[in-house]
Parts: structure tokens; C-alpha cells; sequence
């Protein structure tokens, strides 16, 4: 007997055997068995679900020789003719194919002859969305008031294609995406009928990728089937299909998290190295990521994860909070938007590497803002003691503070009366320190020199040069200090900021007058009255060499 793919050969038979669609199969089955059949009926849903497979299970149950009957049973002429596909009553047609209207007007014209030997004559269109406008336009009179013997069964991938004047002549069924462990037991029971062994990781990779799609799972089965031999393992796929396990992901994300990117950079190209491209490789960060978001939030149901738990490491999930899982998906998602127009994805994958090292110290504007609150509430309850500046001091090394006894928010630290006594000169003597040495004396153009190099003056624009402009310090009768300059706009810039001149000239030298700026002109150098006539003479200019 010739080869059958596991997707053909494990297609459902019966309604019984259509896994994951249960409303879909309970209306039907209640519909038949109370005789309440329509005339055309619209199946939308994914690809690989079951929608063509129930067009033919409705096919069979509406001609069985017993029935019409919700449990054909597949051992009369008509059941196996539907089966083997070579039914003359029931017609399938390929929509994407067939999209002009000339061939809907040969339906039109089938339909007016009653079925051969079957009780319907049914109409089966797969991806009827592919059908033209005119196409459409000509089949709604049709499927609006067909013979009572016609049935029409529509199947589609983009319901939002299919008209609305179609949609409302139709009984509308939506399929649904498979859950990940129906697929998964799906998966072993076509194992133990081919009597392979398979892995439980390896039979959830390969439901995972199928992404609710039973056909997809099945084919890739089949793939993976046919270069392991008779043992499935995650290994044998991963080194054949060559896709990037969650191990060396973890591994990736560990080192980075620690700092160790070098590390992190090398694991990366080694990835690349067995020909794994960048965008599969951030596709699979993406999806690590999104699983250590959900399972912050609670979320551990391995279907919503698409990811088994134990692949992500606790010290991974220690080292990041919700806020940073999240910041690092959305920076992947606008890594993958940006890669195709880069100059080199693989850059761009090492540098988002790089900046994973950042990542556990990264605080949300919210998080701020809570412990801010939060603070503030310690404080206004009093379990948090606020100690101004100048009330601390430092003691000698023999005060040794009380042992803590309330707990940190409460508590207090309490020294003895008599160790209180014995640093009271050491604190007097360190009080005294500052004041002998802030003695109040005049400042001098050292001076105005060395404030121009702060970085308080720095950050005013022209006042640096303009005290680099003074040339004369003296003191004025009312006890102002002047500057005095050669040009005046120095001394404007001066007189618009002596607030702060005075300031950093008090923490200097303790001077406490005010500033005054002043400019003088340089007096004009004589010039020879010979060399003024020859210059006069030959209309020059004179110019003073240095």
C-alpha cells in the first residue's frame, strides 16, 4: 500500500473524531438529528482546523444510505464515495481557481439537474474569499433559493473577504485554533500507530509550532519522523532543524543579565555561526521574554506561555521584575521592525545583547513614583527619622551605638550619657575647624582668578572670560570690592552676575561686601610725529609690532 502523510491519514472520519471544534460539531450533530438543515452554510476559521474535513463529515451525514443521520456510517456506497473523493453529488471546487464568474454561471446551470443517486447534491467551495466580485454578484441569487435538493458549503481562511450579502444567506460556523495539549496527544497517538518513540519535549516543540493548526503539526511530525528513525528527542530536531533551543537563549539572557556580555556575544554567534538567521533568533527571544512577562503576572498555563515553565531558569526570573521583561519585549519587537533596513541584523542583534546588562537596573517613571509614596507615608507616620545635615557629626571611635532592638523603620540609635560627654570636645574642636579657616580677608586677583576656573562659573556663559578680563582688584570706601577692566562689556557680564561672584568669593576668602564693576580705557600710546607724517604721506596705517 502506497505511503499516506499522517494529515491524510488521521483526517477525521466521523464527527466524533473532530477535536477541538465542539460547538461547531454539537450544532451540527443537533441540527441533522432535528431535521432543521440549511441551505448553505459558511465555515471561516485558520488553516489546518478541520473546515474542509467537516464540509465532507456534513456531506457524508446528509447522504448516508441510513440517514440523514449524525453518525454516518461510513460502510455504504455514498459514505465511501465521499471518502475516496470521487462522489458525483458531491462536488468540491477550489476557489482560489476558479474566481471568474463564467465559472459560477456553470453551477447556475448544474443545479437546475436534481443528484444522480445521492439524496443532496452538495456544493463544496474552499477559499470561496478567492471568488471576484461578479463571481459573488452571480451566485446570490443561487444560494438564496436553491432547489431543495442543492447545498452549498463555503469554507474560508478571511471571512472579512467574503461579502456581506454572501455572509447573510449563509449559516455561519468559526472554527477555532486547536489547544497546544489536543494537539500534543493527537501527535503521540499518530506515534504509537507508526510505533515510534517520542520525547514529551519533542511532541510539545512540535505542537507548539503547529500553532493550533492540526495539519501543520502533522506535517512537521512527519518531517522530524523520517530523519529521528524509531525515537523522536528535542535533540535530534534541534540539530537537524537547526532552530535555537531554549537552553542557549537562557544561557544568552543569564550571562548578560550578569554582566558577563562577552560571553553572552560569543553564545550568540555561535548561533549564528550554524546558520541560524537573526530574525528567527530574535523571534525566539521574543518569545522567552514574553514567557518570563507572563509568568510575573501570574500567568503559568504552558498553552498561554507557549513555552514548558521549567525551560526558564529561576535566576533568570530573579534577576528581572515585570517592568523590565516588558521593556525588553517591546525593545525585541522594534529590534525586528528595524533589522530589515539595517546595515547588518547581526549588529543589531549583538547590541541589544549589550544592553541587556542594563536591564536589571531599569525603573519605570511608575515605580518611582510608588516609592516615592511610599516614603512620604514613612515619613508622615514617623517610621522613618529625617536628620538634617548639620545635626550630624562625627564622633570618636569609641561611641559604639546601641544594639537595634525595634524594628529598622522604628528604629533609633541611643548613646550613653557619658560617651555623649566624652565626644562633646572632639565635636567642639571639629566645629572650630572651618571657622579658623575661613578667616574673612579682602579678596585679590588670585582670587577672581580661581573662581573663573569653578565649574559654577563655567556653566554662565562669558562670565569665564570675563573675570579672566579683570586686571585690577581694590577696595572701594563703602566696603564693595571692585573689578576693574579694559572693555566694558566684561564688566556688564560681571555686574549682571556679582550674586553669584559673591557667593563663591564668601566660600573662598569669607568676603561679605558687595560687587562693583568698572572699565578704564588704556591711555592712547604716543606716536612719533615723523613716522605719523610718513604714514600721513603715503596713506598707510601705522601697526605697533610686538
Amino acid at each position: 500500500m502506497a505511503y499516506e502523510v499522517t494529515a491524510t491519514r488521521k483526517r477525521p472520519q466521523a464527527f466524533e473524531k473532530l477535536v477541538g471544534q465542539e460547538f461547531v460539531v454539537s450544532t451540527i450533530e443537533n441540527a441533522i438529528s432535528s431535521g432543521r438543515i440549511a441551505h448553505a452554510y459558511l465555515f471561516s476559521g485558520p488553516r489546518g482546523v478541520g473546515k474542509t474535513s467537516s464540509a465532507r463529515l456534513l456531506a457524508k451525514a446528509l447522504n448516508c444510505e441510513h440517514g440523514p443521520t449524525a453518525h454516518p456510517c461510513g460502510e455504504c456506497v455514498s459514505c465511501k464515495e465521499i471518502t475516496q473523493g470521487y462522489s458525483v453529488d458531491v462536488i468540491e471546487i477550489d476557489g482560489a481557481s476558479n474566481t471568474s464568474v463564467n465559472d459560477i454561471r456553470v453551477i447556475k446551470d448544474e443545479v437546475l439537474f436534481p443528484p444522480q443517486s445521492s439524496r443532496y447534491k452538495i456544493y463544496i467551495i474552499d477559499e470561496v474569499h478567492m471568488l471576484s466580485t461578479s463571481a459573488f454578484n452571480a451566485l446570490l441569487k443561487t444560494i438564496e433559493e436553491p432547489p431543495e435538493y442543492i447545498i452549498f458549503i463555503f469554507a474560508t481562511t478571511e471571512l472579512q473577504k467574503v461579502p456581506a450579502t454572501i455572509r447573510s444567506r449563509c449559516q455561519q460556523f468559526h472554527f477555532q485554533l486547536i489547544p497546544l495539549e489536543t494537539i500534543k496527544g493527537c501527535l503521540r497517538e499518530a506515534a504509537q500507530e507508526m510505533n515510534i518513540k517520542a520525547d514529551d519535549d519533542a511532541l510539545f516543540w512540535i505542537a507548539r509550532e503547529g500553532n493550533g493548526s492540526m495539519r501543520d503539526a502533522y506535517t512537521l511530525f512527519d518531517q522530524v519522523a523520517a530523519f529521528s528513525q524509531d525515537h523522536i528527542t528535542l535533540e535530534k530536531i534541534k540539530n537537524k532543524l537547526g532552530f535555537v533551543g531554549s537552553d542557549q537563549i537562557a544561557n544568552i539572557v543569564l550571562a548578560a543579565l550578569k554582566n558577563n556580555v562577552s560571553t553572552a556575544i560569543t553564545e550568540l554567534n555561535k548561533i549564528f555561526s550554524k546558520g541560524i538567521s537573526v530574525e528567527q533568533c530574535v523571534r525566539d527571544l521574543t518569545q522567552f521574554f514574553r514567557a518570563i512577562l507572563f509568568i510575573k503576572q501570574g500567568i503559568t498555563n504552558e498553552e498561554m506561555l507557549n513555552m514548558r515553565t521549567e525551560e526558564i531558569p529561576d535566576e533568570v526570573l530573579a534577576l528581572l521584575s515585570a517592568n523590565q521583561a516588558e521593556a525588553a519585549l517591546r525593545s525585541l519587537l522594534q529590534l525586528y521592525r528595524e533589522i530589515r533596513y539595517s546595515i547588518s541584523p547581526k549588529f543589531e542583534a549583538e547590541l541589544f545583547i549589550s544592553r541587556l546588562s542594563g536591564l536589571p537596573f531599569l525603573v519605570s517613571s511608575q515605580e518611582l513614583v510608588k516609592k516615592l509614596d511610599e516614603l512620604k507615608k514613612n515619613v508622615t507616620e514617623g517610621k522613618v527619622t529625617v536628620v538634617k545635615e548639620k545635626e550630624l557629626s562625627i564622633v570618636s571611635s569609641n561611641v559604639v551605638p546601641a544594639k537595634v532592638e525595634k524594628p529598622i523603620e522604628q528604629a533609633t540609635i541611643a548613646v550613653e550619657e557619658k560617651q555623649i560627654e566624652q565626644a562633646t570636645p572632639a565635636i567642639e574642636e571639629k566645629q572650630k575647624e572651618p571657622q579658623e579657616s575661613n578667616n574673612k580677608r579682602v579678596p585679590t586677583l588670585e582670587d577672581i582668578k580661581a573662581i573663573s576656573n569653578m565649574d559654577d562659573i563655567e556653566s554662565v556663559f562669558g562670565l569665564q572670560n570675563a573675570l579672566d578680563n579683570v586686571n585690577t582688584v581694590a577696595l572701594s570706601e563703602d566696603g564693595c570690592l571692585e573689578l576693574r577692566t579694559d572693555s566694558p562689556l566684561p564688566a556688564k557680564t560681571i555686574r549682571n552676575n556679582s550674586k553669584l561672584i559673591n557667593e563663591l568669593l564668601f566660600k573662598l576668602t569669607g568676603f561679605e561686601g558687595g560687587i562693583n564693576s568698572f572699565y578704564c580705557e588704556k591711555p592712547k600710546e604716543k606716536i612719533n610725529p615723523t613716522l605719523e607724517k610718513i604714514a600721513t604721506c603715503f596713506r598707510g596705517t601705522i601697526i605697533k609690532n610686538d
